[in-house]
């Protein structure tokens, strides 16, 4: 056989084989985007790593304009938008609803556990955690893991989600490796998304209101509870169950459904921030609708009334580190019980920057 004509074949045949290979490296490319698609939860089109900032909840990207702690702006919690086709939204939203309806899902009614009181966070955490001096979670990533008098020892964001439920909900504590506890720590990590760590945001928590120069009144405080409060949380105090049972429209303020003596609110200047930047219904920090003594009244009234007990042993190790108006002693600073649970609270304070 002729070389020439077997070189000739084999060169016409190159071209060929090499075409052949393109079609099938294309048709395996195609195959491998077509399965990428399919399991694809990412929200990106191609697979390839992004090279953004990222928080430690691995899809939440930090943004551009960060809350730090020479911002000046309120804090104004980021869009779930933000997170839409990404592999933590369903997280993320069930962390929302949890927040706000707990009871539906851990109440004594609850679909996936009873384990709590049939209050829902957002009734203290108002807007699900998202309202300025509303209570809200602005600050929760940026601010966790810290040390808490309180404890004594640094706490984590499941201590603090499951000292709201061993209180304030009058429940027991959240398995922390449950869907549940991890869908709620995602939540609030998204929510201080924008909040560069160690920064206290500017709205977040609740906003001061000033000492009385008297002590707080129970008995005008029962007045001003039946003019702006009965309504909705009725004159028993009881609240207002859904239709359904299943949790309250207006929570109830004492009784044996409503937060311990154990909780945050059952100290009066918790229950005073809270009540006079955002109650009644529709009042805000801008426009509030109840007057510093009104607020500190109201606080003594709702405080006095019944509620469960909790045992807390272990709280303040270090009682020198009592909040002023920690309602149990026993106290550093020589005032009595009563007036650290009433006041006049000025005196407490003047002493311990003395003792300072």
């Amino acid at each position: 056989m002729n070389p020439d004509i077997n070189k000739n074949n084999l060169e016409k045949s190159i071209p060929h084989i090499a075409s052949l290979m393109y079609v099938v490296i294309l048709i395996l490319v195609a195959v491998i985007f077509f399965i990428y698609q399919i399991f694809n939860t990412s929200g990106e089109l191609l697979p390839f790593p992004s090279f953004e900032n990222e928080s430690e909840t691995g899809d939440i990207k930090i943004p551009d304009e960060m809350y730090t702690k020479n911002s000046e702006a309120y804090w104004i919690a980021p869009d779930l938008e933000d997170v839409k086709g990404s592999a933590l939204e369903a997280q993320i939203a069930y962390g929302k609803e949890l927040i706000m309806h707990t009871a539906k899902y851990l109440g004594p009614k609850g679909s996936v556990a009873q384990i709590s009181n049939g209050m829902n966070c957002q009734n203290c955490h108002l807007d699900a955690g998202t309202k300025i001096f509303g209570n809200n979670y602005g600050s929760v990533a940026s601010t966790f893991p810290k040390f808490r008098a309180r404890s004594g020892s640094e706490e984590n964001v499941y201590k603090r989600v499951n000292d709201c439920f061993e209180r304030s909900l009058n429940g027991l504590a959240l398995d922390t490796t449950s869907a549940e506890m991890q869908a709620i720590k995602a939540y609030m990590l998204f929510l201080g998304k924008n909040v560069e760590k160690g920064t206290v945001v500017k709205g977040s928590g609740l906003k001061d209101v000033p000492f009385l120069d008297r002590a707080a009144d129970p008995l005008n405080g029962k007045t001003i509870y039946i003019a702006k409060c009965a309504s909705c949380h009725q004159v028993n105090g009881e609240g207002i169950l859904t239709a359904s049972g299943e949790e309250y429209t207006y929570p109830p303020l004492w009784g044996k459904n409503s937060y311990n003596d154990a909780a945050g609110l059952y100290r009066l200047s918790n229950f005073a921030k809270y009540a006079k930047y955002n109650m009644p219904l529709g009042a805000t920090h801008e426009m509030p609708q109840l007057s510093d003594e009104e607020a500190w009244d109201l606080s003594a009234f709702v405080n006095t009334q019944p509620r469960p007990h909790k045992e807390t042993p272990a709280d303040w190790p270090d009682i020198s580190k009592k909040p002023i108006d920690h309602p149990s002693g026993p106290y550093s600073d020589g005032f009595n019980e009563k007036q650290h649970k009433f006041g006049p609270f000025k005196p407490i304070a003047e002493a311990r920057k003395t003792s300072k």
